[in-house]
């Protein structure tokens, strides 16, 4: 074999490394891509499905004019999600992973967002026997309205404490019957029209709200 013949073979075998190293770049390049768009689809299903959550929540409570924004930037977001998939789905249909799996995040983000903001008023009632005064007494002090009612328990008789505050205070005044009777019998359910929620004048913020207080 000549060196024509030589010097032709490598650079036959010269154009086939090159080929292959551009077929392995641009398929690279490509699965990059689909994770890319994968990983916005998913954000973007987050955001939206957290919103629808909040919306609905919104609607519970009556807020017309939030359920009309989260709305609207709801279905804004859900189209242009919508519209990728649809185009891209038939060829990559890996992407409906990243569409599913944003839509179940979303439900437990949006949850999870409206605990923290805990919109609306909660009916608490706690039954006890015993240290009732006490506890009437105590969150009386602290600012919130009780109502006690006489009743018949099992064990005999028992009073009903009946409490209304808003869902963002639960925690204070649960904190303040537990400290009183620790196994204090007591169960919650949701207020719908309030006419009138008392609440302690001064209240220290707590929660994000804090953050925004501290700046």
């Amino acid at each position: 074999m000549g060196w024509a013949d030589k010097d032709r073979h490598a650079f036959i075998d010269f154009e086939q490394n090159t080929s292959r190293a551009m077929d392995g770049i641009i398929k690279m390049e490509f699965n990059l891509m689909i994770l890319l768009t994968g990983l916005l689809i998913c954000a973007a299903r987050i955001v939206d499905v957290s919103l629808g959550t909040l919306r609905t929540i919104s609607i519970v409570h009556g807020r017309t004019w939030m359920s009309f924004w989260l709305g609207f930037f709801e279905v804004a977001i859900w189209l242009t999600v919508i519209s990728t998939v649809i185009h891209k789905i038939k060829e990559v249909p890996f992407l409906g992973l990243f569409y599913a799996f944003g839509f179940a995040m979303g439900n437990m983000v949006g949850i999870g967002i409206e605990k923290k903001l805990a919109m609306g008023c909660i009916i608490l009632r706690v039954i006890s026997r015993e240290y009732y005064r006490e506890m009437a007494e105590r969150v009386r002090l602290a600012g919130y309205a009780v109502t006690t009612f006489q009743g018949e328990g099992r064990s005999g008789p028992v009073v009903e404490l009946y409490i209304v505050c808003r869902r963002r205070d639960l925690s204070i005044i649960l904190s303040i019957v537990r400290e009183i009777e620790p196994d204090a019998f007591y169960i919650t359910e949701q207020a719908g029209a309030v006419s009138k929620v008392y609440r302690p004048i001064l209240q220290p913020v707590t929660g994000w709200r804090a953050v925004f207080k501290k700046k």
